[in-house]
């Protein structure tokens, strides 16, 4: 019995551009051609985080997803909306305690370690199934996916980059999570 799970990030929105926390906002027709031509190599069931950019690149990819918000974005509270750079000269030290500690939610909204608890019971409720799935889903999410396929620390969080459109295959034999893939996004 084998579970093959392909997550797709989200295409890229104007927050992902200015380096902002999210908003729920649309992708542009440029992002939607871009998620359009990665859509050939998808197959299986699919899931799709509820926020706006990851149901429409859902759409994009030619998927018909179920929505399930355990795969939502990561709660930046009141920092939503607002770029890393104003962060950093109005709050450089809840930035740097949010970048450094995975307890810590400064901005009041949900932790790295709070997402990371989220995503690794989502996996694991996965682990009964078999075949091909899809997961389109944000940068966040699937950062905590790969930790948890790995059983690496959540220090390491910020040290896994993942790309707009990238898309990063896991596979569970039934007794474990392995990684097997990261790609780049689509150009």
């Amino acid at each position: 019995m084998v579970l093959r799970l392909s997550w797709i990030c989200h295409a890229p929105t104007a927050a992902t551009r200015r380096a902002a926390f999210p908003l729920d906002e649309p992708l542009d027709e440029t992002e939607r051609a871009k998620a359009a031509a990665v859509q050939a190599r998808l197959s299986g069931h699919a899931w799709t985080a509820p926020e706006r950019r990851a149901r429409e690149t859902a759409e994009a990819l030619g998927l018909t997803a179920d929505v399930d918000p355990e795969l939502r974005d990561c709660d930046c509270g009141r920092w939503a909306g607002r770029s890393l750079t104003d962060l950093l000269a109005a709050e450089p030290a809840a930035l740097g305690a949010w970048l450094t500690d995975p307890q810590s939610n400064p901005h009041g909204g949900e932790s790295i370690a709070d997402l990371a608890r989220r995503v690794a019971a989502w996996l694991e409720a996965r682990t009964r199934e078999e075949g091909r799935m899809i997961a389109v889903a944000h940068p966040a999410v699937i950062r905590a996916a790969i930790l948890h396929a790995m059983g690496a620390p959540l220090a390491s969080f910020w040290r896994v980059e993942v790309a707009p459109l990238a898309a990063v295959g896991l596979s569970h034999d039934g007794r474990r999570w392995t990684l097997q893939s990261i790609a780049g996004p689509a150009r």
